[in-house]
């Protein structure tokens, strides 16, 4: 199964304002002509199907709140109900305390964005010095999902799903909205793709994963936990030209979640072991219907290392990667691929670093939607490091890819 990229855009100096990281978090969606990013710590859009960039600054685009923007964010087009939705975190307050930004913007005014907030207090009052970090943003056909840790200080102490009807938030109604807690599971990961029940999954042990699933007609989350062959976490380390090792901040959050065809697909990254030389992306598909082991095709490779996995199913039920890979003689790549029903993998480099990161930090997500209207094909999100180790030396990747 050949792959092609049929767009291969780094943004600009301008375009990102050098407001970049090595811990770049670059999300992209798309609608025609109509392209969005986001990234640590700008956003850019283009109205003219990526000929033209134009900088949105998350920090003056919207008014101030609790401690001012932070960070974190997630970008995606609804093609149903014909929105943009732009999710923003913010940093803490002197009183510990964050919000996050849920901001819509309509297609026929894009750019023109309204928006709500959410603090850990609306929840629950008794939750103060909490704070949002590490989101997660996808919908279903009626309801949009979002996933966030909360922290108290430096303390982890639950990951939390919200589900917020996109119907209200294509008609900027009065919002109602559901939510659910765990202190089980963190980093909850959301699936692209879903249809009426949306699917996360996150770890038990290392050779176990649970699904969550809340229908859009549930009032709650139900788990199925799954057994999985056994994988390592730990340190992980794939030094690069220099001896940099970009993988100094990596762990083993899954990262690509999807569902199509039947089939739940989950990604994360995993340690190396007696069988793979280097860490590598570990895959687990499972039947959506009764959360069967279907197979696990693990991408590895006896030179470089494999890592950050992001995953789509397209209109077909093929998914698509969008994920990193570097050590050895290798600076980080951004590379895009796919897996296909027969979970044979195809893999295409959309731009090479010329360095590595000094401090030894890459990461933590990036993303992988399908193309809007073309289904049959991705928009991914990525980064590379060229010429030079500063920050400012980022260069952001909007990829459109089909199989």
């Amino acid at each position: 199964m050949a792959l092609t990229i049929l767009q291969n855009i780094g943004l600009t100096d301008p375009q990102s304002s050098e407001v970049t990281s090595n811990i770049n978090e670059p999300t992209a969606a798309t609608n025609d002509r109509q392209l969005f990013m986001t990234g640590n710590w700008f956003a850019s859009r283009s109205s003219d199907g990526g000929a033209n960039w134009t900088l949105v600054d998350p920090f003056t685009s919207f008014p101030a709140s609790a401690g001012g923007f932070c960070c974190d964010q997630v970008v995606l087009f609804n093609p149903k109900f014909r929105i943009w939705i732009w999710l923003l975190q913010y940093s803490s307050a002197a009183n510990g305390e964050n919000i996050f930004r849920v901001s819509v913007s309509r297609e026929a005014t894009f750019g023109n964005w309204y928006y709500w907030d959410f603090a850990p207090r609306n929840l629950n009052a008794t939750w103060t010095a909490n704070w949002f970090d590490y989101p997660d943003m996808a919908f279903t056909s009626e309801q949009l999902f979002i996933t966030f840790n909360m922290f108290k200080g430096n303390d982890w102490q639950r990951a939390v799903v919200f589900r917020m009807p996109l119907t209200t938030l294509a008609s900027a109604g009065t919002l109602s909205y559901r939510w659910w807690q765990t202190t089980s599971n963190g980093s909850l990961r959301l699936s692209r793709g879903a249809a009426s029940t949306m699917y996360m999954a996150s770890h038990n042990s290392v050779n176990q994963i649970r699904v969550l699933q809340w229908a859009d007609s549930a009032a709650t989350v139900t788990t199925t936990d799954v057994n999985v062959r056994p994988w390592l976490g730990g340190a992980y380390s794939a030094p690069g030209p220099g001896g940099s090792n970009w993988l100094g901040r990596c762990d083993s959050r899954i990262t690509g979640a999807c569902v199509g065809g039947d089939v739940l697909t989950f990604m994360w990254s995993a340690n190396r072991d007696g069988s793979h030389p280097l860490p590598y992306i570990r895959v687990v598909r499972l039947r959506e219907t009764t959360k069967a082991l279907v197979a696990e095709p693990d991408l590895w490779s006896q030179s470089s290392a494999w890592a950050y996995p992001a995953a789509a199913s397209n209109a077909q039920g093929v998914v698509g990667l969008s994920a990193f890979y570097g050590g050895g003689t290798r600076h980080p790549w951004h590379v895009v691929g796919t897996l296909s029903a027969a979970n044979n993998w195809s893999t295409a480099v959309s731009a090479t670093s010329t360095h590595s990161p000094p401090s030894g930090a890459w990461g933590d997500y990036v993303s992988c939607v399908p193309h809007q209207p073309a289904s049959a094909q991705w928009v991914a999100s990525g980064y590379t490091l060229r010429g030079g180790t500063d920050r400012r030396n980022i260069e952001p990747r909007y990829v459109r890819f089909r199989a």
